[in-house]
């Protein structure tokens, strides 16, 4: 929340200061929520109207009688943070773990978030030529987004996964660092997402010794040495079909080097130091090979040792609607010099570890802004007088943000599954159904988070009225900065038809492991009798999703694409509903943690049995979807 110039003495120097501390909001402090409320507050207000010594028209458009929100140490305030941890993590690794995490809320709260809003009101700029004609392309950030950098590796963002002083517990205490940076970042999270995916996929080459420099400062904790780097993928045809829109071309030297030749045509954090791409390799002749098995992957750094762009032209910077803290262009990649890091032709393979990363930080880039839009939003409610009492003894609004609250959690608790299973992974500690539900839940948590996160951040901003539409209160930007999570790293589409993939490319194994886990996590509550109902619900959904898999499976390849977004809605539902079950069966749940859990399984948790049992996966249902989108196009006329 940034606090607006909305109510300010004259400058003239003829009124005394007292004008200034009276023109403030009236403090909740003695406000009360009994009949004599409105009157109360009425009269204050009036009061310090009477005291303003200034003209009508400057009093009407000066003076606001709303407190903005106030939010402390983010981690002290999230409750189901710290309960998870709790519940998690060894004590010893709980107490360090505590430490380190209150320490830094401390420094998010006063140091870390002046830098983030510094960095929105300062874009990046390009700058293609210098004051004498000669062509530099050089991008120019704040000197905020700088110290993002630096603080990104004082905290370890990227060398603490990699360090593993708490083993399989390391990623997960990554993680909630990242949770907790991300809204207050300035939109460093994404530089932080493709340089921790870059990191990855170093790591599972073996971090080959052309690349140990490389791995050493992406993880490294010192600011001066720290890099970041970014991935590019996207190209003129588009982003998630590499296999098809990658036009980019490899040379091979003499020297064993390559060089790139191609127009990258969306680069995130075009300021990074090194980045991973993908490219053909061109033959003897000059040919090269097309689709999936002709991509290979390429590391190259951004600058030489002189500081000088590697043979690479950025075109022009993107005009987004969110993200614009964070550098995104249009390169030319003119025989830029690169290293080939994958076996020719096994390009996406290489490069899927650092996909995984990715989307699990594109996951907490979804849940970060709805517990930040619900913490403002809650304490908006402990502040705004509106029809003679607080919003938070309006039941309607109140309920409100509980519904926003509850989808909250079970995204929380998904992201927190995905990072504990990635920690086991990373440690040589999961078992084959751990493997499985990790390649499973990493589309599908993304995926449903994405949506979640558009659905919270909009209606939390409604919880404001019209300062909720003010761009100088803060609100807008994380909206519109949420907007993009359901489309970077696979939409929503994309990524349910990979979730497809996962369950032929398994033989069904995915969902063996998915079953199971869910079913053990139910067990754990099977004596809590508070949670009877929602156990009984998600037991019914797990069952009604069996169903559905055996009856679609003898339809063919059609039903299950028509089906694939509620399929992979259905296996979040489910999931979530079992974790949240799973959290509140503990000995020292509480009350708010059955009632999340009650709340969450209350809604349709198998919306693809339903929708199954309604025709809608039918072949002529795809017709008629046809119909319905184009009647009346010119470009189809009567035909359809």
């Amino acid at each position: 929340w940034r606090s607006s110039a909305t109510c300010k003495p004259w400058q003239s120097g003829r009124f005394l200061p007292r004008v200034w501390e009276r023109c403030q909001p009236p403090s909740r402090k003695g406000i009360s929520t009994t009949a004599g409320q409105g009157q109360q507050v009425g009269m204050r207000e009036k009061q310090v109207l009477e005291d303003l010594e200034m003209p009508l028209a400057r009093r009407e458009t000066e003076t606001l009688f709303q407190e903005q929100p106030q939010t402390g140490n983010q981690y002290l305030e999230d409750a189901l943070l710290r309960s998870y941890l709790k519940t998690h993590l060894p004590p010893k690794v709980l107490e360090e773990v505590n430490r380190d995490l209150e320490r830094f809320g401390n420094r998010l709260l006063t140091k870390i978030k002046p830098l983030g809003w510094e960095c929105e009101l300062n874009p990046p700029v390009f700058r293609q030529y210098d004051a004498w004609g000669r062509r530099v392309d050089h991008i120019v950030t704040c000197s905020a987004w700088g110290r993002m950098k630096e603080i990104a590796a004082e905290e370890g963002l990227i060398a603490e996964a990699y360090e593993r002083r708490y083993s399989n517990w390391s990623r997960l205490h990554q993680a909630v660092k990242l949770y907790l940076f991300s809204s207050s970042s300035g939109g460093f999270n994404c530089p932080l997402a493709m340089t921790d995916g870059a990191a990855k996929v170093i790591e599972s080459l073996g971090i080959p010794r052309s690349l140990k420099n490389a791995f050493d400062h992406l993880t490294s904790r010192d600011p001066k040495k720290f890099w970041t780097s970014g991935q590019w993928m996207t190209e003129r045809r588009g982003g998630s079909d590499v296999a098809n829109g990658t036009e980019t071309v490899a040379r091979k030297q003499p020297d064993g080097t390559y060089r790139l030749y191609g127009f990258k045509w969306f680069t995130s954090a075009a300021d990074s130091d090194v980045t991973l791409t993908l490219a053909r390799v061109a033959d003897a002749e000059g040919k090269v090979k097309q689709g999936s098995s002709g991509l290979s992957l390429f590391f190259l750094k951004v600058r030489d040792e002189e500081g000088k762009l590697n043979s690479i032209q950025v075109q022009r910077l993107k005009d987004k609607l969110g993200t614009r803290q964070m550098a995104t262009a249009e390169l030319w990649l003119d025989g830029a010099k690169a290293e080939l890091i994958s076996a020719e032709g096994r390009g996406v393979a290489s490069i899927s570890n650092m996909l995984n990363i990715t989307r699990i930080h594109n996951v907490i880039g979804a849940v970060a802004p709805m517990c930040r839009m619900i913490s403002l939003s809650r304490d908006y409610a402990r502040r705004r007088v509106a029809f003679g009492k607080l919003l938070k003894d309006h039941p309607l609004h109140m309920q409100t943000i509980a519904r926003m609250e509850v989808q909250t959690r079970g995204a929380f608790l998904l992201l927190m599954e995905i990072v504990r299973l990635l920690g086991l992974v990373e440690t040589n500690m999961a078992s084959e159904q751990d493997q499985l539900l990790l390649r499973l839940l990493i589309p599908v948590a993304k995926l449903y988070t994405g949506k979640q996160a558009s659905a919270v951040v909009v209606e939390a901003m409604e919880s404001f009225g019209g300062q909720g539409y003010m761009e100088d209160t803060g609100l807008p930007v994380i909206v519109r900065d949420t907007l993009v999570l359901s489309i970077w790293e696979g939409t929503t589409n994309i990524l349910s038809l990979d979730v497809l993939r996962s369950l032929t490319k398994s033989q069904g194994q995915v969902m063996a492991a998915f079953f199971s886990a869910a079913q053990q996590k139910l067990e754990l509550a099977s004596s809590t009798a508070k949670l009877e109902p929602a156990v009984k619900q998600t037991r019914d959904a797990i069952s009604s999703l069996a169903q559905f898999t055996q009856v679609a499976g003898s339809k063919g390849a059609v039903t299950m694409e028509l089906a694939a977004r509620d399929f992979s809605y259905t296996l979040a539902r489910i999931y979530a509903g079992a974790l949240l079950i799973e959290h509140a069966a503990r000995p020292d749940a509480s009350s708010t943690d059955i009632a999340a859990a009650r709340r969450w399984c209350n809604q349709e948790l198998c919306p693809v049995a339903t929708e199954l049992e309604n025709s809608s996966y039918e072949a002529e249902e795809a017709v008629v979807d046809g119909a319905l989108v184009y009647e009346g196009s010119p470009a189809c006329g009567s035909r359809l």
